[in-house]
């Protein structure tokens, strides 16, 4: 029922080079954590993690094979997906126009944790690169001799979101490391409002770039 040992350290060290490269997800919690501090970027992988299990347990069950054998859903749940990141689309071109004499004014109200969380999910699940992930990568380390496939798909699948929650941690402590080296510098708050509003602007586009599976 469990995968070998030697196969689970080659789909981590397979699993780290993909999770380490940027993401819509990835690009969410750098944005969270440069616009509101470690905690939200934190809570946001917390929260992409949650959507990547979201996706094991749907391949588990063979739901996504459906989607990857069909451009019609594909291109649904793609345009979901940048229909969530409209929200931060929006957020990234009013920050990208604002002067820079606003950061002399109050800072606005601070988006509070659990509807970061919320985004951060669904920003996860709506992202089909990583429905195709699964169904095209993952079986490779799934092996019917040892036992149930469905529970070493499951179990492979945890842990490429248990990384995934460590990688994106560490991005949005980061981000907010980064968040607090700007506040006290303020010759540097223009090009970190440049950066911001382009990694939200980023986000909300890239799901509409993904390609169909051929």
């Amino acid at each position: 029922m469990f995968p070998p040992l030697h196969t689970l350290a080659i789909f981590i060290g397979a699993s780290l080079v993909r999770l380490l490269t940027p993401e819509p997800a990835v690009v969410y919690i750098v944005a969270r954590g440069i616009s509101q501090g470690w905690r939200a970027g934190v809570t946001s992988a917390l929260a992409g993690g949650g959507g990547n299990f979201v996706h094991a347990l749907a391949a588990t069950a063979g739901l996504w094979a459906l989607l990857v054998a069909s451009a019609e859903a594909f291109t649904v749940v793609k345009w979901a997906g940048a229909g969530a990141g409209a929200y931060l689309v929006w957020i990234g071109v009013r920050t990208l126009v604002g002067s820079d004499a606003k950061a002399e004014q109050p800072a606005p109200p601070v988006q509070p944790l659990s509807r970061i969380a919320r985004q951060g999910c669904v920003v996860a699940m709506l992202n089909p690169k990583t429905a195709i992930f699964f169904l095209a990568f993952v079986p490779q380390f799934v092996d019917p001799s040892h036992g149930s496939v469905a529970w070493q798909f499951l179990i492979v699948g945890a842990l490429f979101a248990a990384l995934g929650v460590v990688t994106d941690g560490a991005y949005g402590v980061l981000a907010g490391a980064l968040r607090g080296l700007v506040s006290r510098r303020r010759d540097a708050q223009r090009p970190a409002r440049l950066v911001t509003g382009t990694l939200h602007v980023g986000l909300g586009l890239s799901a509409a770039m993904a390609e169909p599976p051929r």
